[in-house]
């Protein structure tokens, strides 16, 4: 997203980059990034918890409005109300995505004829 958003932002059109990893984001030199310590897909908060997901947007808007400088940053002081192991298992989706299920098939098909080969 860095990337794109610095294309972007040469178009003409102001961006904000909001990451669970800005300390990467900034090594791609976007315009404005805010940084939020939440779980990777949920880079607004906890679905469902407008309160969460609206602070993590006004801080977006803030850095925005005020970003007196190129490669701004903002971090927003919000913790996650739910322990990191538990946010990631609940994460994910109860069945894999088409490409997670081609490439377990893959593996699978390759370890069986490593076996066979022994």
């Amino acid at each position: 997203m860095p990337v794109l958003a610095r294309l972007i932002e040469e178009s003409g059109i102001a961006t904000v980059v909001v990451t669970m990893m800005p300390a990467l984001a900034e090594k791609f030199r976007p315009a404005r990034v805010v940084g939020v310590e939440f779980p990777f897909g949920h880079a607004f908060g906890m679905p469902e918890d407008q309160a969460m997901q609206r602070t993590a947007a006004e801080a977006a808007v803030q850095l925005l409005s005020e970003a007196t400088e190129p490669e701004s940053r903002l971090d927003v002081d919000i913790e996650w109300p739910i322990d990191d192991r538990t946010a990631y298992r609940d994460w994910q989706p109860s069945e894999p995505s088409p490409i997670v299920a081609q490439n377990i098939r893959r593996r699978a098909e390759i370890e069986a004829r490593r076996g066979s080969a022994d």
